[in-house]
């Protein structure tokens, strides 16, 4: 008779590593803050190289470089590491395409705190440590969200420049709200020299979508409004409203009075664009999708991960008359595209 070990029964396993979990984003962010990544790009592949290059212990960068072997970001064939695919291409400085950047919003200090009160924001049903009303201004970490994020927006701002066809040309105006970095109209801007774009967020937010906008050569057709996007005058007349990964914030009364005034500022046949993450509607699938409302419940007062079919009504009730999905390339986002009546 077998012995109860050798079946394929329950195990720990689960429980012990997800407990650990924290573990692996320490390391990653401790890799990324050594520079750890461009390192080993450059050719500083064995410990007491890669040591010396990243100004730390040779015994804790071997270490450090052993787990993150163990967990996908290196290869080691001897004493010597490599970058996989995915480390070559977004974690390496050097790579048009590294999203280094995201640890300084990502790994910062308030988020975690958020987090190590979880169990008070499920009691609660929403945050109980944040600023979880985000109709107000939270320069700090709204600027840093600015700083740090951009890069991740590069492929879903591609994305919809495409699919509002903005290589053709055509002149439109476009409205960029809670802009942040500024990237999602930039890119835009950059692909149609026909198009103006208005970014509404606070002052010192717009400050870094404006530096983005020159850097881009487009500051000539960026212009700014300051304020909260429920209360600053956003003007009217816009063919496109881009609302990217802000409705998930707020409750969906909150949803549809940004919605109401987002309706008004269009003109006949302006179509919003919204970028968000939308899980299925047993709300467990796709993951990313799925678990991003628990981020929501520990940062929040009262924002969620909505369905195709909650946006869909929210959107209604405000009086655009259609809302189509559209899954974003390279990103684990959806577009939804809104129109307004001709």
């Amino acid at each position: 008779m077998a012995s109860p070990s050798a079946g394929h029964g329950p195990t720990p396993e689960r429980i012990f590593n997800t407990l650990n979990a924290y573990q692996q984003s320490a390391a990653l962010k401790a890799a990324i803050e050594l520079d750890i990544f461009t390192a080993i790009g450059e050719g500083a592949n064995r410990p007491s190289t890669l040591a010396a290059k990243v100004h730390a212990s040779e015994r804790g960068t071997r270490i450090l470089c052993d787990y993150l072997t163990v967990f996908g970001f290196l290869t080691k064939e001897g004493d010597a590491y490599a970058l996989t695919k995915e480390s070559a291409v977004f974690l390496d400085r050097r790579s048009p395409a590294c999203l280094a950047s995201m640890a300084g919003f990502l790994g910062t200090e308030a988020l975690l705190k958020d987090f190590d009160a979880l169990t008070g924001a499920v009691r609660k049903g929403g945050t109980v440590v944040a600023q979880g009303d985000n109709t107000k201004p939270n320069d700090e970490l709204w600027v840093a969200f600015a700083r740090s994020m951009a890069p991740m927006t590069a492929p879903a701002a591609k994305f919809i420049a495409q699919l509002i066809g903005a290589p053709e040309g055509k002149p439109c105006k476009v409205l960029d709200i809670a802009a942040g970095h500024g990237m999602y109209g930039i890119t835009i801007a950059k692909q149609n020299p026909n198009a103006q774009i208005v970014a509404v967020d606070w002052p010192p937010v717009l400050e870094v979508a404006m530096e983005n906008a020159a850097a881009a050569g487009v500051a000539a057709r960026y212009a700014t409004r300051a304020g909260s996007a429920f209360e600053a005058d956003l003007g009217a007349g816009y063919d496109y409203a881009l609302l990217t990964n802000i409705f998930h914030h707020f409750d969906m009364p909150t949803c549809e009075r940004l919605m109401r005034r987002v309706h008004a500022a269009l003109k006949p046949g302006g179509k919003a664009i919204t970028l968000e993450f939308v899980p299925n509607e047993d709300r467990v699938s796709p993951p990313t999708a799925a678990t991003f409302s628990l981020t929501m419940l520990a940062v929040t007062d009262a924002g969620d991960a909505y369905t195709f079919r909650e946006y869909e009504a929210m959107f209604r009730n405000v009086g655009f008359r259609n809302t189509t999905t559209h899954p974003a390339s390279g990103m684990p986002s959806t577009v939804l595209v809104s129109e307004t009546a001709p």
